[in-house]
């Protein structure tokens, strides 16, 4: 795992072959960025599932309810197949509009 931080968020990328063994790394890292946006990347090296991606819908939810936003990117993702409130797409850069929408949905009280 890899963590860089900027401005606007912190990003977290994975290189993990585990999705279940980055997500327990992940946890342990949590507490110091509950106040941070995240952003994951996931390696091209190792295809994901859906199912791997729905193990994160607690971290989600958890960072939603601190005021934060949580956004996955993983490039051969179909974004209609995950719940609408759970962030998840193909590049950096809609990952970075995503931050901002929110950022604009919590300044307007929504």
């Amino acid at each position: 795992m890899k963590i860089t931080k900027n401005h606007k968020y912190t990003l977290i990328h994975s290189s993990e072959k585990s999705t279940s063994f980055f997500l327990e790394n992940l946890n342990t890292e949590l507490d110091k960025l509950k106040e941070e946006n995240i952003i994951v990347t996931f390696s091209d090296d190792f295809k994901r599932k859906k199912e791997d991606f729905l193990l994160f819908l607690g971290i989600a939810a958890q960072k939603k309810e601190l005021g934060t936003s949580f956004v996955i990117v993983y490039k051969d993702v179909n974004a209609d197949d995950y719940p609408e409130d759970f962030n998840i797409v193909p590049t950096l850069t809609e990952a970075e509009d995503i931050l901002d929408m929110e950022a604009m949905e919590r300044e307007l009280g929504f």
